[in-house]
């Protein structure tokens, strides 16, 4: 397979006619059927389906689309990032919703500062598909929620950031002191918001372990899929909610946040690269993002 078939794919598939696709890149039709049937042949399936008025793409056709777009976006700027230390080229950002508000701002104008030729794509991902977008090459580095777990992925960079309890700011059961954890056995019989599962599916996960583990399962009333939404339901009083610490920083009004008893220990913020990739634009990122992480965890634990 060579890129042509790639490009030769994607112009079929979004003319939806071989002749237009052909028309398009200002070659012949025959020749075009057969890159086509040749890149059809290499992938072991059909990825057209062909009727009278042109062709449609099969489901392998629709899975190849994105990939193959991919691939030739990062054969387009393979020459930009492989200029001097890659301070020039490009760098592809993958960070979790929450990360916008507390650790892009700073890194990001910390980055055009030290690297002002440096092309910035940020790219809002969970932390799964950072990990797999990592090793497909389709991402140099990732904000995300999770330890390192892929061989071919390193952390270079990381904070605890253990859940705590976020509650409407007249809502929340009083400790014996200002600073103590509190019991979430005390919330058993409370309303929840929750993360949307299959949005954020390790926050889920992890809210209902731990409530769980208190001895309950927690009634959840209402969902959203970022911690921005989920602290704006917790706001307008419509329950309590499991987040990570960190929420503290994005100074959101009319929510009480407290330390729980026994948080689970693996819960963390962190930079992860692909292992093995050098670039000095990279080691630069180790270095920022620490430092990003260390002067947040120091405002937890003034604040928390």
């Amino acid at each position: 397979m060579e890129l042509r078939h790639l490009r030769y794919f994607i112009a079929v598939a979004e003319t939806g006619s071989l002749s237009r696709a052909a028309e398009k890149l200002f070659i012949a039709q025959p020749p075009l059927s057969v890159q086509i049937r040749q890149l059809e042949n290499e992938m072991g399936t059909p990825l057209f389906a062909r009727h009278p008025k042109g062709v449609r793409l099969t489901a392998a056709g629709e899975a190849l689309v994105p990939e193959a777009r991919a691939l030739l976006d990062r054969a387009g700027h393979l020459k930009e990032r492989l200029q001097g230390d890659g301070s020039s080229g490009v760098l592809a950002l993958g960070y979790v919703p929450s990360a916008s508000s507390t650790v892009l701002p700073g890194l990001v104008r910390q980055l055009r500062a030290a690297h002002p030729t440096l092309r910035i794509e940020l790219r809002e991902m969970i932390s799964s598909e950072q990990a797999e977008a990592l090793v497909a090459g389709h991402l140099d580095a990732g904000i995300a929620r999770s330890p390192a777990r892929h061989p071919r992925v390193v952390a270079p960079a990381q904070m605890d950031d253990p859940f705590c309890l976020a509650s409407p700011a007249t809502a929340l059961p009083a400790p014996p002191g200002p600073r103590d954890a509190i019991d979430l056995r005390l919330l058993s019989e409370q309303d929840f918001v929750a993360f949307t599962r299959h949005r954020g599916p390790a926050y889920f996960d992890q809210s209902i372990h731990l409530c769980a583990r208190a001895g309950f399962s927690p009634r959840i009333r209402y969902e959203a899929s970022t911690v921005h939404g989920v602290l704006d339901l917790v706001a307008a009083g419509l329950g309590h909610a499991l987040v990570p610490q960190s929420a503290l920083l994005l100074g959101r009004t009319g929510i009480a946040l407290r330390r729980i008893r026994s948080p689970a220990q693996d819960q963390v913020l962190a930079l992860l690269r692909r292992k093995g990739d050098a670039r000095a634009v990279l080691q630069w990122l180790d270095q920022a993002v620490q430092a990003i992480f260390a002067q947040m965890a120091q405002r937890i634990v003034t604040e928390l």
